[in-house]
């Protein structure tokens, strides 16, 4: 496994991370057994950055990479960890909560459902709108002086907001969604962090299974927070699904799978970004890896972004109300 740098300031990590939301969270049932089968195939291939959230599957995520961690040497793996999300007893969504004493009371559970002593890299996941940036940077920045943190990350914010955050405390990394069919990033936000020496994480780089090439208009979406998703749904679908079979086509020209050549679409774009594999199976984590090996020319680069160009997409990445919440998609 290669590795590459968080930014200019943060760790060194493996060029695929591993985004556990899945395992307990949001696509419907999850496998407890399979789920710490997969951690352990994505250690035994090189990966060495874990990310989660607090809120994924409301600590469910933390507790299950905790019991996992108990198995392995803790300091071979860089834990990626996101806070500020608040949710109900039902699993609603009541907003985002960035105020100091929530950052570090949201770092102390943390620490304890992981049974670690610090979080590599700690991002809000959200910018929330009641709370200066740099009063929630200036919170985690306490908690590096203090030793509970190593390296602050950003998630989901515009260029303005990484400006002012990096004039608090150096950021390692944004983590934002990027893909052939998600490129919101390049217009602004990715030149300013190549600017500042901001590294990108980049999660939903196969669109939360969108362009996978494995997804059909008949797909059962129960349970399933996709079922919600404008890019999931109807017209949008089938438009959506076109495009995937253009890339299917390119793909299999060069002797790889759609999710492959996409992934390695991501990872090519520069050695300051590492995709987040969204794996919960050890089959779906054995293709995904599949794309390191992808050697795609910038004519087969090139044949892909015809394929599904730029701004393609049919409908938005999140529904309306989730679409406010991101600073990241303000323009102006």
């Amino acid at each position: 496994m290669i590795t590459r740098q968080l930014g200019t300031t943060g760790p060194h990590v493996s060029a695929f991370g591993l985004g556990c939301m899945g395992m307990s969270d949001m696509y419907g049932p999850a496998d407890r057994a399979e789920s710490l089968a997969t951690l352990s195939a994505a250690a035994e291939a090189g990966i060495t950055l874990l990310d989660t959230g607090d809120f994924y599957g409301m600590g469910h995520n933390e507790m299950l990479i905790g019991e996992w961690l108990k198995g392995v040497r803790r300091d071979d793996f860089v834990l990626s960890v996101k806070f500020g999300a608040q949710r109900g007893p039902d699993g609603g969504w009541l907003g985002y909560d960035a105020r100091p004493s929530a950052v570090k009371t949201a770092c102390a559970y943390t620490l304890k459902r992981l049974g670690v002593d610090h979080i590599d890299v700690y991002r809000p996941s959200r910018l929330d709108p009641a709370v200066p940036i740099e009063d929630t940077i200036g919170a985690v920045a306490d908690l590096v002086k203090a030793g509970y943190v190593r390296h602050v990350g950003l998630s989901e914010v515009g260029a303005e907001t990484i400006r002012r955050a990096a004039a608090v405390h150096p950021i390692a990394d944004l983590q934002i969604e990027y893909s052939l069919i998600s490129r919101g990033i390049e217009d602004e936000i990715l030149p300013l962090c190549r600017e500042l020496g901001v590294g990108i994480t980049a999660y939903g780089v196969l669109s939360r299974g969108l362009i996978s090439g494995h997804w059909s208009a008949e797909r059962n979406v129960r349970g399933d927070f996709r079922g919600m998703a404008p890019r999931f749904q109807g017209e949008n679908l089938d438009s959506n699904l076109a495009l995937v079979e253009a890339m299917r086509r390119v793909a299999e020209a060069r002797g790889v799978t759609v999710a492959q050549a996409a992934i390695a679409w991501v990872a090519a774009q520069g050695s300051d970004i590492v995709p987040l594999i969204g794996a919960r199976r050890r089959d779906r984590l054995a293709e995904a890896l599949g794309a390191l090996e992808a050697t795609l020319s910038a004519e087969d680069l090139a044949a892909l972004e015809a394929a599904a160009p730029k701004g393609a997409a049919a409908g938005e990445r999140y529904a309306a109300a989730q679409m406010a919440m991101l600073d990241s998609e303000r323009r102006g």
